[in-house]
This record gives C-alpha cells, sequence and structure tokens, in this order.
C-alpha cells in the first residue's frame, strides 16, 4: 500500500528531468543558436556540435522522463490526505496546464532543426 500523498511530497522532479534531457538531445542545434543570440559567442560554442551523437540518448531520456509525467498526472490515482493541497482539483488543473505547457516548450525544441533553415 502506497502512503496518502502530501502536499509536500507531490512535485514532478520527472518534468524537470525532462526539461534537462531535452536541452541535452538539443545543445548540438538549438544550443549555439541560443547562446549567440544572448550574445555569448565564441569557438566553444561550435564545440557543441560534438554532443550530436548522444542525441539519441536524451531523446529517448526526455520521452521517458515526460512519460512517467504523465502517467503521474493522469493515470496513477492521486491519495492525498483531505487537507492537503493535491486534494484541490484546481492544483491538479494547474499541474497538468503546466505539464502541457513544458510539453509544448519540448516539443518546439526537438523541432527546431526542422524549421531552422527559415530563420537563417
Amino acid at each position: 500500500m502506497n502512503p496518502p500523498v502530501t502536499a509536500k511530497s507531490f512535485h514532478f522532479p520527472s518534468l524537470v528531468a525532462g526539461v534537462l534531457a531535452a536541452l541535452g538531445a538539443t545543445a548540438c542545434c538549438f544550443g549555439p543558436l541560443l547562446l549567440v543570440t544572448l550574445g555569448l559567442g565564441g569557438a566553444w560554442v561550435s564545440s557543441l556540435r560534438a554532443l550530436e551523437a548522444y542525441q539519441p540518448v536524451f531523446a529517448m531520456l526526455t520521452l521517458a522522463f515526460i512519460g512517467f509525467a504523465f502517467y503521474r498526472l493522469y493515470i496513477q490515482p492521486q491519495r492525498c490526505t483531505p487537507d492537503a493541497d493535491c486534494a484541490d482539483p484546481a492544483v491538479l488543473k494547474r499541474q497538468r496546464i503546466v505539464f502541457w505547457l513544458i510539453v509544448a516548450i519540448i516539443a518546439a525544441m526537438f523541432a527546431f532543426p526542422f524549421y531552422a533553415p527559415l530563420l537563417y
């Protein structure tokens, strides 16, 4: 039996891990453009291209973490104490909105190689 989830223990580290893995997956393509846009330049920015070999690994990690967050939000029943914040339906709705915003950002980052030529 799982213990009830309290407001303090109800968080989504898998979303944070998914975003970090997505940054790793797009570091070869999206990272240099972002750094140059922010005014950071130099020869070391082009060395991020070496991370392209690890892009499939980071992409799989991103999908796994986002899938786990989806499971926690939509499939796994929530077990909350009645006075916990997670028992409020508005909290769950906000968490789902944040989840889909993060998924949209990650999707835009993954699609960057397809629309990058339009930016040049």
